[in-house]
């Protein structure tokens, strides 16, 4: 049975506190718009996001709710977390799970931008005010947890004449261009998996003989190929969109920069162990 640690417990006390509060007041919505990651192009982004979102799981309402997201999660964060923080201690521990998430955010948005400004490049001759694209971009249309292309052309439409636009005529690859734009902008994200994957990262190169398993692959596997293993999959999901073990809207971007960022910091505090600096 594995003890769990202190600072491993508050973190779990503080996220179902969150997943909690997130039900149960404003129908699922309040506490999500105001603290899940939201694109920085998205009117509802707030720079506090960028660490509130490492607590929060749940959908944008109550009927995308569901408590595996924050179960597994928060498994994870037992299982590896009372383990990581045993041999590191608390201060490392926590510094190693937040710097995580951030490394995760600094990716998952790093991808975004490029999938945003890939598709502004195929617009450029429509020059469309700024006014008028953040309008475009911003157009809600989510409907059963998808954004729908048939929403987003209505929406368009409205917007355009809204704006009394004269231009380019929107042709189908515009039409692409400006959907992709939208996708990425009204894209949120909410969860500790980032941290998790830099605590798993930090467990890995502290355990690298110790043997782990999938849920959905019961092999045991050592830590020293588990985790670039995981690494490798959700980089080949994020380019290909092909889901292997996890939701196909699943950020996986931001669980290879969690565990990338897990995996420096490890290595250079080992590069160091004969100062202050050493883990152990």
């Amino acid at each position: 049975m594995i003890r769990i640690t202190n600072t491993v417990k508050h973190l779990i006390i503080i996220n179902v506190i969150m997943f909690v509060a997130t039900m149960l007041i404003g129908n699922g919505e309040l506490f999500y718009r105001l603290f899940a990651l939201y694109f920085p192009k998205n009117d509802l982004f707030q720079p506090w996001q960028i660490i509130t979102h490492m607590f929060m799981h749940g959908g944008a309402s109550l009927q995308y709710f569901s408590p595996f997201h924050l179960g597994f999660n928060m498994l994870a964060l037992w299982m590896f977390g009372s383990a990581v923080e045993q041999q590191l201690g608390s201060q490392k521990f926590l510094f190693i799970y937040i710097s995580a998430g951030l490394g995760a955010v600094l990716f998952q948005l790093g991808f975004y931008y490029f999938k945003y400004y890939s598709a502004a490049f195929g617009i450029g001759d429509l020059n469309l005010s700024s006014d008028l694209l953040n309008s475009i971009v911003n157009i809600n249309a989510i409907e059963g947890g998808y954004i729908k292309p048939e929403l987003f052309h209505n929406g368009l439409k409205t917007v355009l004449n809204d704006f009394d636009y004269r231009g380019a005529v929107i042709d189908t690859n515009a039409f692409a261009e400006l959907f992709e734009m939208n996708k990425v902008t009204m894209a949120s994200m909410v969860g500790a998996s980032g941290c998790i994957m830099g605590i798993l990262a930090a467990f890995g190169m502290m355990n690298p003989e110790a043997k782990l398993m999938l849920i959905f692959l019961p092999i045991p596997i050592k830590a020293k190929y588990f985790i670039p293993g995981i690494i490798i999959l959700d980089v080949i999901s994020a380019l290909t969109g092909q889901s292997f073990f996890s939701p196909s809207n699943t950020a996986y971007m931001a669980h290879v920069g969690g565990a990338l960022t897990g995996f420096i910091i490890m290595w250079y505090w080992k590069k160091t162990q004969f100062n202050k600096n050493r883990w152990y």
